[in-house]
């Protein structure tokens, strides 16, 4: 996630602002502007809202766990047709924020198995674990109901149309081996 001075939506607790023995409960949205600065940042067409609840709990001496349910009424121009798609999302959102994350050394790295686990930062910004499941949630290719993509033929004057038949890997065996039905053709 990019520096939290260049995103629309921002929310900051302080590891040290929170209670050391008990869940940090919270519940954001954002206001109607900033669902607007959201939408022109995430390139859709509208946000009509956006909403983080959850907790952040203690985890031992130093670590923590956000645990959070993210949901969001987002409008996307339909892929086909362009027409506004409105789409709601609900997603579960898990963090596990550790004071001790190991470093990965070398020059190649595995990807850990557990991709819910990040290093502690100073503070925790809501606003960016927000925009994080906005973005991983968001329809690649929201289509409009009915909008479905037509067949199109782009030949030259006085050619024949290449059908998807045509462009089949082995689609010219069949002329090869002599008749429709796939029989050998006779050789007598």
């Amino acid at each position: 996630m990019t520096d939290t001075e260049t995103l629309p939506f921002s929310h900051i607790l302080r590891p040290s602002e929170l209670a050391a023995r008990k869940p940090t409960r919270f519940d954001i949205t954002p206001d109607p502007e900033t669902c607007t600065a959201i939408a022109d940042w995430a390139g859709i067409e509208a946000l009509a809202s956006l909403r983080l609840k959850g907790t952040l709990t203690p985890s031992g001496r130093s670590d923590w766990t956000l645990d959070a349910e993210f949901t969001a009424r987002v409008v996307q121009a339909c892929v086909v047709t362009l027409a506004p798609v409105t789409t709601d999302l609900r997603e579960t959102v898990t963090r596990r924020y550790l004071a001790q994350m190991p470093e990965p050394t070398g020059d190649e790295i595995e990807i850990p198995e557990d991709t819910d686990s990040e290093p502690l930062p100073d503070r925790f910004d809501l606003g960016a674990v927000a925009l994080e499941a906005l973005e991983l949630a968001l329809p690649l290719y929201p289509h409009a109901p009915g909008a479905a993509l037509g067949a199109h033929e782009a030949t030259p004057p006085g050619a024949a149309p290449i059908r998807d038949e045509d462009t089949r890997p082995f689609a010219n065996l069949k002329s090869l081996l002599g008749n429709k039905d796939g029989e050998e053709s006779d050789k007598s």
